[in-house]
C-alpha cells in the first residue's frame, strides 16, 4: 500500500516564510507609526489639564501664561495660536495698545481706537488663560475656545456683572492677515460666558 507522498521542498518553507513576512509587515507598520506620529509637546508648562484651578481671591487672576489643553496642543497651529494669545494678553496686562495692534485685524483696530481701548482695559489684569480647543474653518480662519480670569475695578466690569473677579469662556475668531494669524472682531450677537469668581 503506497504511503502519503513526501511534502515538496516548497511546501515545507511556505509556513515559515509567511510568518516572517507577516512579522516584517507588522513591525514595519509599528515603525512607520512611530516615525510619522506628531511629536508630543515638550513639558514646557504650556500644556495644562482641562480644568482651571480655583485660586483664593488674593491670588486671582492667576498666572498670565497661556496654556493649552492636550486637545488644543494637538492642532497643527497650536504654537502660533499660543504665541498670538500670549502677545494679546500681555498687551492688555501691560496696557500696550501698540503691542495689541500687532495681533488683531485691521477691522478690529478700526473698531477700537486707542483712547477707547485704554479706557476699556485701564484696570484689567488677565490670568489663568487656558485654550481648550482650536478649530480650523474655511478661508483661512480659526475658532479658538479660550477661558481666562480677569480682575478689574467693578466699575470697569461688564454692566451686567459688576464684579472684581470674573471667569470668562469665549470663542475668539482668528483670520490669516498680513502673513500671520490675527484675532478678529467677535461676531455680533455672540455672548461670551462669564461668571463671578
Amino acid at each position: 500500500m503506497p504511503g502519503k507522498p513526501a511534502p515538496s521542498y516548497r511546501q515545507r518553507w511556505l509556513l515559515p516564510a509567511l510568518i516572517v513576512i507577516l512579522s516584517l509587515t507588522v513591525g514595519g507598520g509599528l515603525l512607520a507609526r512611530e516615525v510619522y506620529r506628531k511629536p508630543q509637546p515638550e513639558d514646557t508648562g504650556e500644556v495644562a489639564a482641562t480644568s482651571v484651578s480655583t485660586l483664593p481671591p488674593e491670588q486671582q487672576p492667576g498666572p498670565p501664561t497661556v496654556q493649552l489643553t492636550p486637545d488644543a496642543a494637538a492642532h497643527p497651529e497650536d504654537q502660533r495660536v499660543r504665541q498670538l494669545l500670549q502677545t494679546y494678553f500681555d498687551a492688555i496686562n501691560g496696557r500696550s495698545y501698540d503691542r495689541w495692534k500687532t495681533v488683531v485685524t485691521s477691522a478690529r483696530i478700526q473698531s477700537q481706537p486707542r483712547d477707547e481701548w485704554l479706557a476699556n482695559y485701564r484696570t484689567t489684569h488677565d490670568g489663568s488663560i487656558l485654550v481648550y480647543r482650536i478649530e480650523g474653518l474655511p478661508r483661512q480662519q480659526l475658532q479658538i475656545l479660550v477661558a481666562f480670569t480677569s480682575v478689574q475695578d467693578p466699575a470697569d466690569a461688564p454692566p451686567e456683572l459688576p464684579e472684581r473677579c470674573i471667569r470668562w469662556r469665549l470663542v475668539l475668531p482668528a483670520v490669516w492677515e498680513g502673513n500671520a494669524w490675527k484675532l478678529d472682531i467677535v461676531p455680533a450677537g455672540t455672548s461670551p460666558e462669564h461668571v463671578k469668581c
